[in-house]
């Protein structure tokens, strides 16, 4: 415990010795036999994602404060940054895929629902396809473990890609009005890379698009075809989740978190957060270790 907030475990990208492709392949059978200690029930924040299928039981699970009952044909993409964890697996089936960012052969599929929820529901004929693609990959990463000279990142991002389509094509969203005729979704994965990497710091869309070489609107046109939502709210919104898991989880204060994330002082950060919640920090912090 730190300052009486649960501290956060930061986990890195570490495959089984043999098995360094990018991307690791088991089970929720495998997670509960090789985690005794039950490290999966703490909060984590690891580097690199993780996608689980859920085939059967329920369990729970928690991501950046939202809490989500799993059932049969819930599937949990973790992404890298995300403030997670497993509350109850103990009944859960299916598989869990960690790949490292830039394993996928198509970056903008990274980028695709990244701002989505991170559990979706899969109707039955959709999740018996996505299991089927999930098997194939466990296959082909057991083969390359078992024997290297048949391993092959390249077939394993693919069969990844393809996993990941068909779990976007069964739960994809009604489409986003005035996405037609939008710029590349490369546009949207250079912004989001971008906004990652400098939010703590960058505020404005203007200094994004100068740095990109895009105009303002050419990237808020990609981002709302992306996400539904403008730049400039994408951008509000991921400094938003920061400072909640600095307040949060690291129980810091207003004036604290104000530095790290680059506001002048503790009252502009306190406008910002009152504006986009309707709560001050200290209100929204009450709040939350007061829910059970």
């Amino acid at each position: 415990m730190e300052n009486g907030h649960a501290a956060v475990r930061q986990l890195r990208y570490l495959p089984p010795v043999g098995a360094a492709y990018g991307v690791e392949v088991l089970s929720f059978a495998a997670l509960r036999e090789s985690d005794t200690e039950r490290r999966r029930t703490r909060l984590q924040r690891p580097d690199f994602h993780v996608l689980a299928l859920i085939t059967g039981g329920s369990g729970a699970h928690e991501a950046d404060f939202h809490h989500h009952e799993l059932r049969e044909g819930d599937v949990v993409w973790i992404r890298p940054g995300t403030v997670h964890r497993w509350s109850d697996t103990d009944r859960l089936d299916g598989p869990l895929v960690l790949f490292q960012p830039g394993f996928l052969p198509d970056p903008g599929l990274e980028a695709r629902n990244a701002t989505a929820s991170a559990c979706r529901y899969l109707p039955p004929e959709a999740l018996r396809l996505a299991a089927l693609a999930a098997d194939h990959l466990g296959h082909e990463h057991r083969a390359a473990v078992r024997s290297p000279r048949l391993a092959s990142s390249a077939l394993l991002a693919h069969l990844l890609a393809a996993l990941l389509l068909r779990i976007l094509h069964g739960t994809s969203a009604p489409p986003v009005p005035g996405a037609a005729g939008s710029p590349q979704p490369e546009v949207f994965h250079a912004y989001r890379t971008e906004v990652e990497e400098h939010f703590r710091h960058r505020h404005r869309v203007a200094d994004y698009a100068r740095a990109l070489g895009y105009d303002a609107r050419t990237l808020t046109r990609a981002t709302r075809a992306a996400t539904g939502q403008g730049a400039k709210t994408f951008l509000d919104q991921r400094i938003l989740l920061e400072a909640k898991r600095l307040l949060g989880h690291a129980g810091l204060p207003a004036g604290t978190c104000a530095h790290r994330l680059g506001f002048s002082d503790a009252g502009n950060f306190t406008t910002f957060f009152r504006r986009l919640t309707g709560l001050t920090p200290t209100a929204w912090t009450a709040a939350l270790h007061r829910t059970p």
